[in-house]
């Protein structure tokens, strides 16, 4: 997998996030917070001891809904809870 974690591939995936996600992603959020972290840490990002949370969950943007969205997008495979079949 090619490193897909910079500001480039950041704006990809906000303008691709109206898009539908892949009918091949499993799985669920574990609140691992690395995606929170691409490429920076987001501003909204909390911990509660060792478990992380976003402050702004409720109305967060698409690209934080939808992510992962493709295979080809993901750069957190490893610890995600999201897995694509």
């Amino acid at each position: 997998m090619t490193d897909n974690n910079t500001w480039t591939a950041k704006i990809k995936r906000t303008f691709t996030s109206v898009l539908p996600v892949a009918e091949n992603r499993k799985g669920k959020c574990i609140h691992c917070s690395r995606c929170c972290k691409l490429p920076n840490v987001c501003p909204f990002l909390r911990y509660r001891g060792k478990k992380s949370y976003c402050a702004i969950y409720p109305i967060r943007s698409l690209n934080c809904r939808k992510y992962p969205r493709t295979e080809s997008e993901c750069v957190t495979l490893k610890g995600c809870g999201y897995r694509f079949k």
